[in-house]
């Protein structure tokens, strides 16, 4: 299953749409979710999958920013992670 079919996925079965949701890419996901954008670990919807490279990984983050997803600029320290989660009143785009 690619890392495109398996976040639409995600998406579907969490709800809310596409402009609901917040896809990026980081180096270490684990501290950009929950750090970062303040998404809770135990009851968000969120998702991350390696996209073995940095040029993987920003042709996937755009793919889903063309379908309506937010997102930023990502980082600049070889992101090869994709995430994603649905916005929420306490998470935060950054």
């Amino acid at each position: 299953m690619s890392i495109e079919t398996e976040i639409d996925g995600c998406i579907n079965k969490c709800g809310k749409g596409y402009r609901e949701w917040y896809v990026g890419i980081a180096a270490n996901p684990d501290q950009r979710l929950f750090i970062g954008h303040n998404v809770s670990q135990e009851g968000g919807a969120w998702i991350y999958r390696d996209a073995g490279s940095e040029s993987m990984a920003r042709t996937i983050e755009a793919i889903f920013h063309k379908k309506g997803c937010k997102g930023g600029q990502g980082e600049k320290n070889s992101p090869h992670y994709v995430y994603a989660y649905r916005m929420t009143r306490t998470t935060r785009g950054i």
